[in-house]
């Protein structure tokens, strides 16, 4: 038998090459869209579920579309090659809304790097970028900060901390009972739409109606890269180009043909290359999930002011996450806290967050 390929490992050297780029601008990839079209807004909210009509016929758009109008705060990192990249959260902070045709760029800097024990990987590095995204006019839209966790592919996969939790017991089987239930979440998702939800109306302690998604198939992460462009998925020549620029971006496949590392998404057995039981969601998409949340429950009157989510477990292919929320506090000039998280079939936390919200008045 074969052993498994031996990925690079964190050295000293690496990380302090890394760590003279705190603080230094970042090169700007290439984003996937850089004005929100009415087709990049559908592309998008149908990606993510959204099925609110206020996204396409009001001329604004979800205010997570920004994952797909930059890729370095979508994951996009640099340093450290062949070092896995797991994103992990984001701390959106927006100035004002994102309208349609609007021309949105963002300019990112190595914000932080921060050493940390992992229960997964031994040691894990966060690596944190700040974007600051703004319009034609050069105004302020938001500020973000997002960070990816950097482990070492093969001793995540020794250590197998996996095996002792319910990802191991392999993908969930769904009665059609069950599915029946999901199906009815779906058909029952209140969404505020046009109908304000004014400040005066919210208590601490109420409940957001909940939003479900899932089960989660390689075809729902297809859907989820329709609109957000992805990171490092390119085909033919383009491939091969990157894959020059990039060596350590080319691990080969079973045909011994390089692909990039983010087929985790839809490949079993990258995945668990990788120390992971199998494929598994994208961390923006579960962030643009919890917005998703946040939106349905303040109506098209609101504001998102401030969204902060945490990405805590890996969601398996064939995981079904509900996501859920409360107030927490109100202030002045309209303003609401909210408690987000979203749950598993099997009852585990796998992203956890908080926002801000403004709602009308009157």
């Amino acid at each position: 038998m074969n052993e498994p390929a031996r990925f690079p490992t964190i050295t000293p050297e690496s990380l302090a090459a890394l760590r003279a780029r705190v603080g230094q601008p970042v090169r700007r990839p290439e984003p996937y869209i850089e004005a929100a079209t009415r087709d990049a807004i559908r592309h998008w909210a149908h990606g993510i579920g959204d099925r609110n009509p206020y996204w396409t016929t009001a001329g604004v758009a979800p205010p997570t579309i920004l994952f797909a109008m930059d890729r370095i705060v979508s994951g996009y990192v640099g340093g450290l090659p062949g070092i896995h990249a797991m994103y992990a959260g984001t701390d959106f902070r927006w100035r004002q809304p994102i309208l349609m045709d609007e021309r949105i760029v963002g300019d990112s800097v190595l914000h932080d790097l921060i050493e940390k024990p992992s229960r997964f990987a031994k040691r894990a590095i966060q690596q944190i970028y700040r974007t600051t995204f703004r319009n034609a006019r050069g105004e302020p839209v938001c500020e973000a900060d997002s960070w990816c966790f950097r482990t070492e592919r093969d001793t995540a996969r020794e250590r197998g901390k996996y095996e002792t939790s319910g990802e191991a017991s392999g993908p969930h089987r769904y009665s059609a009972e069950e599915l029946a239930a999901i199906k009815r979440s779906y058909a029952t998702e209140e969404i505020r739409g046009a109908t304000p939800r004014l400040w005066k109306d919210v208590s601490v302690g109420d409940a957001l109606p909940e939003v479900v998604k899932g089960p989660l198939t390689v075809t729902s992460v297809v859907a989820f890269v329709q609109g957000w462009g992805s990171l490092y998925v390119r085909a033919h020549g383009l491939a091969f180009d990157m894959f020059e620029r990039h060596p350590a971006l080319g691990i080969p496949n079973a045909f011994g043909v390089p692909e990039p590392p983010e087929r985790v998404h839809w490949d079993e057995a990258m995945a668990r290359a990788v120390g992971v039981p199998g494929a598994y969601d994208y961390g923006p998409e579960r962030v643009a999930w919890l917005g998703h949340l946040v939106t349905n429950w303040m109506g098209d009157a609101g504001f998102l002011r401030r969204l902060t989510v945490k990405v805590l477990r890996h969601n398996l292919i064939g995981d079904t996450t509900w996501c859920r929320g409360r107030v927490t506090g109100k202030s002045d000039g309209g303003v609401v806290t909210l408690e987000l998280h979203g749950d598993n079939q099997r009852g585990e936390t796998i992203a956890s967050g908080t926002a801000e919200v403004v709602l009308p008045s009157r």
